[in-house]
């Protein structure tokens, strides 16, 4: 089937962009509420999915916990696109050492992923929605660069940036008419696909608390508090771990068919 996973992408996103709206104004039940009695019991009335271990509604928390997910995604995602995009821009547009000292720069701090990030910023500041998200944007700048330089080379070698560089046009101007309009779909697919790491990556910064503090709902959380009744009650650690996945999966799927729709070498014929 043409373009599925693009389609699937699409409505798995949806379904979490929904999830995250409709949350923010509306849950079955307050997602701190303990209900005295209820514990760890199944799904009744009103409760589709049951309670979890202290009585808490288990479909409202894993609805509360799609807000952390996409806040997470959208400000990591715009910390490393803001400042990896013009750096890998500048080194695709520089010439010889320049170029060289910032790809370099760019190795060097991808010797430090989220988790130690987070160690240090949690050692530093304490341990907070910011400092994962500041820590997941950080290292994700390198892979923005890569793929911004990458994209820029290929620019750089066409005829209409050489004219533009024969006519006297400055390499700032060249940069923000030419190359970044033409490589705005490759920058799309990469931070589709960043989007998803940084859920995968919030998710395991939370289940180490190292992420959002405890009245904070999200996936990573349950999971941890899960995981110490997991062969009394699965789906304690069922449904944050199927909504984790699914976010993921639509984002990575989701970046997969943007990159079959906009690359003309892999674009389908119709």
């Amino acid at each position: 089937m043409k373009r599925a996973s693009l389609w699937t992408g699409v409505v798995l996103v949806g379904i979490v962009l929904v999830a995250g709206l409709v949350s923010l104004v509306w849950t079955p039940f307050d997602p701190n509420r303990v209900f005295p009695g209820a514990a760890l019991q199944g799904p009744q009335g009103a409760h589709i999915l049951g309670f979890d271990q202290l009585g808490r509604d288990l479909f409202s928390r894993v609805l509360a916990g799609s807000q952390i997910c996409l806040i997470v995604g959208v400000i990591s995602v715009s910390i490393a696109a803001l400042i990896g995009v013009p750096w890998g821009i500048a080194a695709g547009m520089l010439k010889g050492w320049p170029s060289e000292l910032l790809m370099r720069v760019a190795d060097i701090l991808y010797a430090f992923p989220a988790l130690l990030l987070a160690i240090l910023f949690a050692a530093a500041r304490g341990s907070s929605t910011w400092s994962a998200m500041t820590a997941i944007g950080i290292a994700t700048i390198p892979a923005f660069a890569r793929v911004a330089r990458a994209a820029t080379l290929s620019v750089m070698s066409s005829d209409y940036i050489l004219a533009a560089r024969a006519s006297g046009t400055p390499y700032l101007m060249s940069a923000v008419r030419h190359v970044l309009p033409n490589i705005a779909p490759v920058l799309g697919v990469q931070a589709s696909v960043s989007f998803g790491m940084a859920i995968l990556a919030e998710a395991a910064l939370s289940y180490l608390g190292l992420g959002s503090p405890p009245l904070v709902v999200t996936w990573g959380r349950m999971l941890r508090e899960a995981q110490t009744y997991m062969f009394n009650d699965p789906a304690l650690a069922l449904w944050p771990g199927l909504a984790i996945a699914g976010a993921v999966l639509g984002f990575n799927l989701l970046g997969d068919g943007l990159r079959d729709l906009l690359d003309p070498r892999l674009r389908e014929a119709v």
